[in-house]
């Protein structure tokens, strides 16, 4: 009885095996019919090659190292040379009576540029008609006791005393006849009032009376200010990560704004010392002498030229293709193919205008195609 038992456990359970494998079996099969077809591989399409058919219609040039000088561009603006800047003093107070001249004329060295009506004048003349009076009477007392000392009839020091009158009286005519000098008047023609001339010839460039204004001598703001602009600053704002490269001496070109297509030489004269802390630039101040046309304020763009000399590398200026904002150039590959590679062009050489500078991208030797836009043009078809 116990060997059926074992039999038929047996039997049972190989039947459950059977019916496992039989289960697993169709799993996989229903798992291969639901998995995805296998991934095909393609080899990768590179955008920058380009076929043509006759690629010797494309003329190449090699690219060449060239010595240049370092160069910084920044911008700036024209500023007045205040060592030419002569301010107009008035030497007396009072009111403007005329004004002969405005802000913004030129004017030459000794022309009326004011009259002002003083009355420090008047007091001036006064104490100059005073101090004449008194230097009379001295001359007339020293005269007197001259006479009497030489008959004997005073002591030499009453002459002394009479003397010493006479001379501290001439002294105070003088003292008085100056000032009124001073103050723009003759001594023997009085008058009240007094002319302001010009000092210097230049430009007026800035003016603080109008007719009936009060004028206060020797005080600020002064009435007018001339500005001799045959020479003129230029300064700008340098960054601090390039004052490196600037340095005292340096050969700058200006241009203007209004006049690019001008160029004037310059010559750094100094270099800020204090660093503006929000912006993190240095003023930089260039001299150069004005051809005329240069005024204050405008806005200039200056080019620094080092005394160090880097290698550049130079192109076609035709061979640059300029497109969405980026440059490219076409160089020669393999199985009659060209190859857009994109480059980082810098400003046209200055002697030649058509060469143009590369920054990166190019190699020296490394040929490209000499006309990129035609070559684009037949990509394009």
């Amino acid at each position: 009885m116990k060997s059926k038992n074992l039999k038929f456990g047996c039997l049972v359970a190989a039947i459950a095996s059977v019916l496992t494998l039989a289960a697993c079996h169709g799993a996989r099969a229903d798992q291969a019919a639901e998995a995805p077809p296998p991934t095909k591989v393609t080899p990768d399409v590179d955008i920058t090659l380009f076929a043509v058919d006759h690629p010797e219609q494309f003329p190449l040039a090699a690219a060449v190292k060239r010595p240049a000088s370092s160069e910084l561009v920044v911008t700036g603006s024209v500023t007045p040379d205040i060592t030419r800047n002569v301010p107009v003093v008035s030497l007396a107070s009072g009111r403007i009576t005329a004004i002969r001249a405005r802000l913004g004329d030129t004017v030459k060295k000794g022309q009326l540029l004011m009259t002002i009506r003083s009355d420090d004048v008047s007091g001036g003349y006064s104490t100059y008609r005073m101090a004449v009076a008194d230097e009379i009477l001295a001359r007339t007392q020293y005269e007197r006791s001259k006479d009497l000392y030489e008959h004997g009839a005073i002591a030499l020091n009453d002459l002394q005393v009479a003397q010493d009158t006479e001379d501290k009286a001439k002294i105070a005519v003088d003292t008085a006849a100056e000032h009124l000098r001073l103050l723009g008047n003759d001594p023997d023609k009085p008058v009240v009032m007094v002319d302001i001339f010009a000092p210097t010839s230049g430009i007026i460039t800035d003016q603080q009376a109008t007719t009936g204004s009060l004028v206060q001598a020797y005080n600020t703001p002064y009435p007018f200010t001339i500005s001799d602009l045959s020479s003129t600053w230029i300064v700008c704002d340098v960054y601090e990560n390039d004052l490196a490269t600037v340095r005292l001496g340096d050969t700058a070109e200006i241009s203007l704004n209004a006049y690019p297509d001008r160029v004037f030489k310059g010559k750094v004269s100094n270099i800020g010392a204090i660093l503006d802390p929000n912006i993190r630039t240095a003023k930089v101040r260039i001299e150069v002498q004005n051809p005329g046309f240069m005024r204050l304020g405008m806005f200039v763009k200056a080019t620094f030229r080092g005394q160090t000399t880097e290698m550049h590398t130079i192109i076609p200026a035709s061979a640059v293709l300029r497109m969405h904002d980026r440059d490219f150039v076409f160089v020669p590959a393999p199985d009659h193919k060209f190859r857009r590679v994109e480059v980082v062009s810098g400003d046209l050489v200055a002697d030649n205008l058509s060469l143009q500078e590369i920054k990166s991208g190019v190699a020296p030797g490394q040929q490209v195609v000499t006309n990129a836009i035609v070559l684009d043009h037949v990509l394009a078809q």
